[in-house]
């Protein structure tokens, strides 16, 4: 297994646990309930992405670009799709009006997570 992989996996879920149980109990109260629902899907995403990285270190003992290629388009694509999500959700708690322009970061986000997946599924077929 790949210790890079599983530490940035384990990173992003501990981020992932936090985010849940902040947006569960502290956010609650200022956040509107269609901007609680933007925060819950980055955390869904996160978390979806999380469990795709460590499935991806199983793939580890094959010392191949392709693999460092998904790893880095989940990683990046959580890091973009859901950190969008995360300002966006928060843009009027943090009076940031300016923030929206995030909105169209969270799409590229989207893209590299399906990347990733498409990567993945050829790390699959070349797996022996």
């Amino acid at each position: 297994m790949n210790k890079r992989i599983i530490v940035t996996a384990s990173f992003f879920g501990l981020l992932a646990v936090i985010a849940g149980a902040f947006g569960a109990h502290a956010l609650k109260k200022v956040l509107t309930a269609d901007q609680l629902a933007i925060w819950h899907t980055a955390v869904e995403y996160q978390f979806y992405h999380v469990f795709a990285l460590l499935f991806l270190s199983t793939f580890s003992r094959f010392k191949s670009k392709i693999i460092n290629t998904t790893f880095y388009l989940f990683s990046f694509g959580i890091i973009l799709f859901s950190g969008s999500l995360y300002l966006l959700a928060c843009r009027d708690v943090l009076n940031w009006g300016c923030i929206s322009i995030a909105g169209p970061i969270t799409p590229i986000g989207g893209l590299l997570f399906i990347a990733g997946w498409v990567t993945l599924a050829v790390a699959g077929f070349r797996n022996k």
